[in-house]
């Protein structure tokens, strides 16, 4: 497909003009950063293995009645996404005690939370994603108490539907973000699942090891981040068994760096 007008570009993703009005194709770039891009580097097939794990979770997300952005895959980093209005709002559903919530509330990671919580932050690059509550985003009409319903509704449902499809293949899903957006129909807008939902967005160990799947690798600087996505995209049946490079062999990546 020849290269279109570029709309926008972000940490992980550009964002091109569409073949149809309504429509933009959305490219997962091999770019990943971390602390708001304080932290940047590159994980070599990120962006096609992200592709392929978006897809297949958006594909089946569709299939079960959640609304989303995506059409279908281009080929190997390109999708087609329908253009929305981007709700300012990241949601974090967490599942099990991680990252910044351990260190806010002092917490043990791998403490499993007695219900699961949803948290919201203004997406805001400059300012570091700061946290939020209902009364900020209703405060600044970032959204409306309605969308804000439909928004946790939604979120509620993805985390049973992924928690249960990573349990089936051996991965806990700890926490995860989500982004949705608006689209209109003349003056009625209806939210629906937009970006990505990849091992870049969510926190995924291993059940029986605790090893993790995602993007922590790159941030504590564990390595083995290019075979850790190409894990999770062997157990979702995305990559054939056996090949050399599609298999994790976190022991052996230690033993060549020397630990």
């Amino acid at each position: 497909m020849a290269r279109r007008r570029q709309i926008y570009e972000g940490k992980a993703k550009i964002l091109y003009e569409g073949p149809e009005p309504g429509t933009l194709i959305q490219y997962f770039k091999d770019d990943a950063t971390a602390f708001n891009a304080q932290k940047k580097g590159t994980i070599s097939g990120k962006g096609v293995l992200n592709n392929r794990i978006s897809e297949h979770i958006f594909t089946l997300l569709g299939m079960i009645g959640v609304p989303t952005h995506f059409i279908r895959r281009l080929n190997m980093r390109e999708q087609l996404i329908r253009q929305v209005e981007i709700v300012p709002v990241e949601v974090m559903v967490r599942n099990v005690a991680a990252g910044t919530l351990s260190k806010r509330l002092g917490i043990e990671e791998g403490t499993q939370l007695p219900r699961t919580i949803i948290e919201y932050a203004y997406k805001s690059d400059e300012l570091g994603d700061p946290m939020i509550t209902d009364e900020h985003i209703a405060a600044f009409g970032w959204a409306t108490q309605e969308e804000m319903h439909d928004i946790a509704d939604l979120a509620i449902r993805i985390n049973d539907f992924l928690c249960g499809l990573f349990a089936g293949i051996g991965i806990r899903l700890v926490d995860f973000k989500l982004e949705f957006g608006r689209i209109w129909d003349n003056d009625y807008g209806r939210i629906i699942l937009a970006d990505e939902i990849s091992p870049d967005c969510c926190r995924l160990w291993d059940m029986k090891t605790n090893e993790k799947l995602d993007k922590d690798r790159f941030r504590r600087d564990l390595g083995g981040e290019a075979e850790a996505y190409q894990e999770v995209a062997r157990r979702l049946g995305l990559l054939p068994e056996g090949e050399d490079n599609a298999v994790l062999d976190l022991e052996k990546h230690r033993l060549n760096r020397g630990r």
